[in-house]
C-alpha cells in the first residue's frame, strides 16, 4: 500500500512537472523561429557594443540610452565594468553616441547598473532623468538633472522603498513622481527562479511620490516596460511572459483602472510612445528561451512592433504591425 501511495505521488509530481515545463516553454515562446528582415535605413550605431537596455528621446531630438545592464540570468557583454548613460543627437545625419559624465559626491559610479529610464521636463525646461539602478543586485531609482552644455548628469537623489524591490522600468510623471514595474515578487534568486518557472504572476506596478507609495496594478507575469500616453490619460504596461500590453486609465488620484489587453506573439519588453500620434513602438523578443539561455552560435533575435492607437468613443483602439527582426 505504501509503495502504491509513493508511486501515485511520484506520478502526480511528474505530471505536474511536465505541465509546468510545457507552460514555461510556451510563455518563453521557445519554439518560435524568425527570418531576418533587411531594413533599408537600418544602420549600426558604434559605441554601444555592450548592449542598450532602454532609451528616451527628448522633443529636441536628443536621446538618452542606458547601456551595460547586468541582470541575473541574462548574458552580460561587459561584466567587469559599470554601466553608463549615453547621449545621441538624432538631428545629426550620422549620429554617434557620447558617454555622459556623472557628477555628485554621494553617487557610486563603480556600482552603476542602469536599467529602465525616463525623463521629465519642468516648467523651466529643466530636464530630469530618472534611472532604475541595480547596485550590488539591489533596486534604486537615481534622480539626475541633465546639464546640456556640459553634456553631463548631476546626481540629485537616490530613491529606495520596500515597494520597489525588483525594479525593471519607470515612467516619470514629475521630478520625483513616477510609475514603476517590479518584474518579480521575491528577492531571493532561488525563489525568483521558481516564481518565473511556475508562472506565479505576482509582479506588479507601483506609483511613487515623496508623500505616497502604493501598488496600483498587480497579478502580472513579469511586468516589464511601462509608458504613458501623450495626454497623460493612459498607462501602458508590458507583461513579458504573457505576451501582452495592458492599457490602464490613469485617474487624478494616480490610481489605475484596466481598460484592455493587447495580445502579441512575442515577448514584449520596452515601450516608447510617439509624442505626436500616440502610437506605441515596442521592443520585443521572438524567442525568450534564447534570451535566458544564451548561445553565441544561435543568438536571440529582436523585433519591433508599431501599435497604432486610434481613439474611438473616448477609448483607445489599437492595431499592431511588425517592422523587422
Amino acid at each position: 500500500m505504501a509503495k502504491l501511495i509513493v508511486l501515485t505521488l511520484l506520478g502526480m509530481g511528474l505530471a505536474l512537472f511536465k505541465n509546468h515545463q510545457f507552460s514555461y516553454q510556451t510563455r518563453l515562446n521557445a519554439l518560435r523561429e524568425v527570418q531576418p528582415i533587411e531594413l533599408p535605413n537600418c544602420n549600426l550605431v558604434k559605441g554601444i557594443e555592450t548592449g542598450s537596455e532602454d532609451l528616451e528621446i527628448l522633443p529636441n531630438g536628443l536621446a538618452f540610452i542606458s547601456s551595460g545592464l547586468q541582470y541575473p540570468g541574462i548574458k552580460s557583454f561587459n561584466p567587469n565594468n559599470p554601466g553608463k548613460i549615453l547621449l545621441m543627437d538624432l538631428n545629426e545625419e550620422d549620429p554617434t553616441v557620447l558617454e555622459l559624465g556623472i557628477t555628485g559626491s554621494k553617487f557610486d559610479l563603480s556600482s552603476f547598473n542602469p536599467h529602465g529610464i525616463s525623463t521629465f521636463t519642468d516648467e523651466d525646461n529643466a530636464v530630469y532623468l530618472l534611472v532604475v539602478n541595480h547596485p550590488d543586485a539591489k533596486s534604486t531609482v537615481e534622480l539626475f538633472k541633465f546639464q546640456e552644455e556640459e553634456k553631463s548628469l548631476l546626481h540629485l537623489k537616490t530613491i529606495r522603498h520596500k515597494l520597489l524591490p525588483n525594479l525593471n522600468d519607470i515612467v516619470a510623471v514629475g521630478p520625483e513622481h513616477f510609475y514603476a514595474t517590479n518584474d518579480h515578487y521575491f528577492l531571493d534568486p532561488y525563489l525568483r527562479s521558481w516564481e518565473m518557472y511556475l508562472g506565479l504572476a505576482w509582479s506588479y506596478v507601483v506609483y511613487y511620490s515623496p508623500s505616497e507609495v502604493r501598488v496600483v496594478a498587480e497579478g502580472l507575469d513579469f511586468a516589464n516596460g511601462i509608458n504613458i500616453s501623450p495626454d497623460g490619460k493612459y498607462v501602458y504596461v508590458a507583461e513579458l511572459l504573457a505576451h501582452k500590453i495592458h492599457v490602464y486609465e490613469k485617474h487624478a488620484n494616480w490610481t489605475l483602472t484596466p481598460l484592455k489587453s493587447l495580445d502579441f506573439n512575442t515577448l514584449v519588453d520596452n515601450i516608447s510612445v510617439d509624442p505626436e500620434t500616440g502610437d506605441l513602438w515596442v521592443g520585443c523578443h521572438p524567442n525568450g528561451m534564447k534570451v535566458f539561455f544564451y548561445d553565441s552560435e544561435n543568438p536571440p533575435a529582436s523585433e519591433v512592433y508599431r501599435t497604432i492607437v486610434i481613439m474611438f468613443n473616448g477609448n483607445p483602439f489599437c492595431l499592431s504591425l511588425v517592422f523587422g527582426y
